[in-house]
């Protein structure tokens, strides 16, 4: 039983995918909060909280570095312990079945990959991966996480509520003291593995993506709101393209005048039906 999607848009979302059996899916934050995982936007596309950190902040000041790790420190091991949800599932049920040709994600918490997804394309990177901006060396988030505590020890026991992408809503009294974590190889600077806000996707994974589409039949948005453009591109190009568009999300979308089909579900709600659905075929 799926009570949260009902029938006709069940059946509508069903005969979407039948008709193009070589779908390009593209996933936003929206499919990982039931993980867990906060969201950065309500269903109006408007910002829950305020924006996450950009490039050139995170470059630009030793305070903004401390800042964010600091909220990192306290955040990113609700990311790291995160489990697959029922959408996540579902998407490489789906892959399995063949109806699935490409699958790219904005997010970087790395659950499609482990619901059984095989190559994903990340946009945005991955957190649980940091590199030192001048050796290059990548180093695993978990190690750095414990560089952090013991240069960091007064943050142990800290709680703070979780926001998007393994940040916290922390704003530390001793903030001028806090210890930012150094490359283990050179002594360099360290930067998540992640693109950040003001920050180009690199070419390589855009082309990829944009290969993926070109060869798809059809493109299905889930859980994104696409108000930034490293996604809403797709939707742009698969219009471009003749290639028809539809979307699972609650709430607004950038692309909505593009849609062929939107369904107002809870994403592992609508999957799950469609997934079972298709397979009961």
């Amino acid at each position: 039983m799926f009570p949260l999607i009902d029938p006709p848009a069940l059946a509508a979302l069903q005969d979407f995918v039948e008709r193009h059996p070589r779908l390009f899916v593209l996933t936003g934050a929206g499919i990982s909060t039931d993980s867990g995982i906060p969201g950065y936007r309500d269903e109006s596309g408007a910002w829950k909280r305020s924006p996450p950190i950009t490039l050139q902040e995170f470059l630009g000041s030793i305070a903004s570095r401390q800042r964010y790790w600091a909220r990192s420190t306290v955040g990113w091991p609700v990311v790291a312990n995160a489990q697959p949800n029922a959408a996540h599932r579902a998407l490489a049920r789906l892959e399995a079945a063949e109806h699935v040709r490409a699958l790219v994600t904005q997010n970087v918490d790395g659950l499609h990959q482990r619901a059984g997804s095989s190559d994903v394309i990340e946009l945005h990177g991955s957190i649980g991966e940091v590199t030192c901006l001048d050796c290059g060396t990548q180093h695993a988030r978990a190690s750095i996480q414990q560089v952090l505590i013991d240069g960091n020890p007064a943050l142990l026991d800290v709680i703070a509520e979780p926001a998007a992408d393994g940040d916290a809503h922390l704003e530390w009294h001793d903030l001028g003291a806090f210890r930012i974590p150094a490359c283990p190889n050179c002594g360099g600077l360290l930067k998540p593995a992640v693109v950040f806000f003001g920050e180009n996707v690199p070419k390589a994974r855009v082309e990829a993506a944009m290969h993926a589409l070109d060869a798809a039949d059809g493109m299905l948005v889930v859980g994104s709101s696409l108000m930034v453009y490293s996604g809403y591109r797709f939707c742009v190009w698969a219009q471009k393209l003749g290639k028809p568009i539809a979307a699972i999300n609650l709430g607004r979308t950038r692309a909505d005048a593009l849609l062929s089909l939107k369904v107002e579900a809870p994403c592992g709600d609508a999957l799950a039906a469609l997934a079972a659905s298709l397979a009961a075929r």
